[in-house]
């Protein structure tokens, strides 16, 4: 059974892991820690008394309770401490916090192995999402001519998503760098073609009553393809949070994106 600590346990993606961990046979939750502490880690979920009270103290709650796994779903500009704090005690961390920068994570993977303790980042805990970004990659090779559109909740932090990101990034594995669109295209309201990443566009949609999608759409001669993927609800990623945190300690250094648990 492995042992998990949730931190940014009272926010809406940590309260979800919190039940999630708790009705998971193979899983042990052992702690929980969040700006709001206090109450207890299962009747704040509405699940019966857990005798794991939410601490404050994410150093100290490590130290004491010597979890395996540490999930992180807190906020972009902790995150990087909160990581460099799990790793220094020996605790694996499972992230879904997005805005980690490249040198981040390159900084993560030495501690990891440094400290010879796996950890694990995905910007997307989705089993159907991360079917999105494979079967984007594939469609690529083929039709490299594309744009990606991602809707959020408009409580979210960080634009473009990691989602939106990780799947340029895989995209651009197999798919030579070009401009799309006409080269003498200008446009009249800064912004209005979205990001840019190798040439591909990426445009970030944040409104209330939106979780999580995206959607890529290809163009070709005389056809389009959309590959689409929604998140209707936060239980949609805690599959993939389970998976990861069972799986973690099996790792070496880091690992990012949930692509690389499956099989395929």
């Amino acid at each position: 059974m492995t042992t998990v600590l949730v931190n940014g346990a009272c926010g809406r993606m940590g309260q979800a892991v919190l039940k999630a961990v708790q009705d998971d046979a193979d899983l042990k939750l052992v702690g929980a820690v969040d700006l709001m502490g206090g109450a207890d880690a299962g009747e704040l979920v509405g699940l019966p008394h857990a005798g794991v009270t939410v601490e404050t103290d994410l150093a100290a709650a490590l130290a004491r309770l010597h979890p395996e796994v540490m999930v992180d779903f807190t906020r972009p500009d902790v995150v990087f401490e909160n990581v460099k704090t799990a790793l220094a005690a020996k605790v694996s961390p499972v992230v879904g916090t997005t805005g980690l920068t490249d040198a981040q994570k390159d900084e993560i993977r030495k501690l990891a192995e440094a400290n010879d303790t796996p950890a694990f980042i995905a910007p997307n805990f989705a089993i159907g999402a991360v079917l999105m970004m494979v079967m984007a990659k594939q469609a690529a090779k083929y039709m490299p001519d594309v744009e990606i559109i991602e809707l959020h909740h408009d409580k979210k932090l960080d634009a473009p998503s990691g989602t939106a990101v990780q799947t340029a990034q895989m995209i651009a594995e197999v798919r030579a760098a070009h401009r799309q669109g006409h080269p003498d295209e200008k446009e009249k309201l800064a912004g209005a073609r979205g990001a840019n990443i190798d040439g591909m566009h990426i445009h970030s949609v944040r409104l209330p009553g939106y979780v999580a999608h995206q959607e890529v759409i290809f163009g070709g001669l005389g056809q389009t393809l959309s590959i689409r993927h929604d998140s209707m609800n936060r239980e949609s990623f805690m599959p993939g949070v389970v998976l990861a945190a069972k799986k973690v300690r099996s790792l070496t250094g880091l690992t990012v994106g949930l692509d690389k648990l499956l099989e395929f």
